[in-house]
C-alpha cells in the first residue's frame, strides 16, 4: 500500500505539471507532451494487453471479460457521451464554460482508476506495479494540459485551471486508498481497470496523433510499445 501511494503520487504530479506548461505558455514543453501522447499510447496498450489483461483473468476468471467490457464503457460514457467536447491535447478554441467542467468530472472517473490499477497491480507483484505506474505517469501530462486548457479556454483563471489539474491527481491517489479499503477493488479492480486503460490508449490517444503528417508521432507509438518490452525485460532481470 505505501509504495503505491508513493507512486500514486508522482502520477498526480504529472497532471500539475501538464497544467503549468499550458498556464505559463511553455511552446516546447506543450510540443514535448504531444509526443508524450503517442509514446504513452503504445506504451498503455502493451502493458493493458499483455499484462493487465492476463492478470484480470487470473484474479476475477469468468467476471474478467464482463469488468474489462464495464471499464471501457464507463469512461466512454463519462467522456464522450455526457461532456459534450472532449478530446485530449492543447484547447486552442473558446468553449462554453460547461465543457471545461463536465471534461473535468469526466475524467475523474479515468483517473480514479488510475489510482485504482497502480494499487491493483502492486498487489500482484512489484514490477507490474512500476509498469503500470509508468503508462499511467506518461499520460498524466496531456491529461492535465487537455483539462486546464479546457478551463483556460471557458474563461476560467489560470489558478483554476491548475486546481482542476490538481483534482484529478487527487482523484489518482483516492484510488489507491479506496482499492486498500474495498475487498471489490481488491479483487476484481485489475478488470475494470484494465478497460479503463484500453480505452485511454485506443480511443483516446490514439486519435489525437494518427491523422497527422510524417512519421515522427506514429514512430513514438511504436517506440513506447518497444519501450514497455525492454522495460519488463530490466524489471523482470532486477526481481
Amino acid at each position: 500500500m505505501s509504495s503505491a501511494f508513493a507512486y500514486a503520487l508522482v502520477a498526480a504530479l504529472g497532471n500539475v505539471i501538464g497544467a503549468l506548461a499550458v498556464t505559463r505558455r511553455a511552446a516546447r514543453e506543450l510540443v514535448l507532451i504531444e509526443h508524450f501522447v503517442a509514446f504513452g499510447a503504445g506504451f498503455m496498450l502493451a502493458v493493458a494487453l499483455v499484462e493487465l489483461l492476463p492478470e484480470a483473468f487470473a484474479r476475477s476468471g469468468t467476471a474478467a471479460p464482463a469488468l474489462v467490457l464495464a471499464g471501457y464503457l464507463a469512461v466512454h460514457l463519462t467522456q464522450h457521451t455526457l461532456t459534450p467536447h472532449f478530446h485530449f491535447g492543447e484547447e486552442t478554441h473558446t468553449v462554453n464554460r460547461l465543457a471545461g467542467t463536465s471534461a473535468l468530472v469526466g475524467l475523474l472517473l479515468h483517473t480514479f482508476f488510475d489510482g485504482v490499477a497502480i494499487a491493483s497491480a502492486f498487489l500482484v507483484r512489484p514490477s507490474l506495479g512500476v509498469l503500470v505506474f509508468l503508462a499511467i505517469l506518461l499520460h498524466k501530462l496531456p491529461e492535465g494540459v487537455t483539462v486546464s486548457s479546457l478551463m483556460l479556454a471557458g474563461g476560467r483563471s489560470a489558478p483554476q485551471a491548475i486546481g482542476a489539474a490538481a483534482l484529478l491527481g487527487v482523484a489518482t491517489v483516492a484510488g489507491v486508498v479506496f482499492t486498500d479499503q474495498i475487498p471489490f477493488l481488491v479483487r476484481h479492480g485489475l478488470g475494470l481497470s484494465a478497460g479503463v486503460t484500453i480505452y485511454v490508449a485506443a480511443s483516446n490517444l490514439v486519435p489525437e496523433f494518427q491523422g497527422k503528417r510524417g512519421w515522427t508521432l506514429p514512430g513514438m507509438f511504436f517506440a513506447g510499445a518497444a519501450a514497455f518490452y525492454l522495460t519488463k525485460l530490466l524489471l523482470d532481470e532486477l526481481s
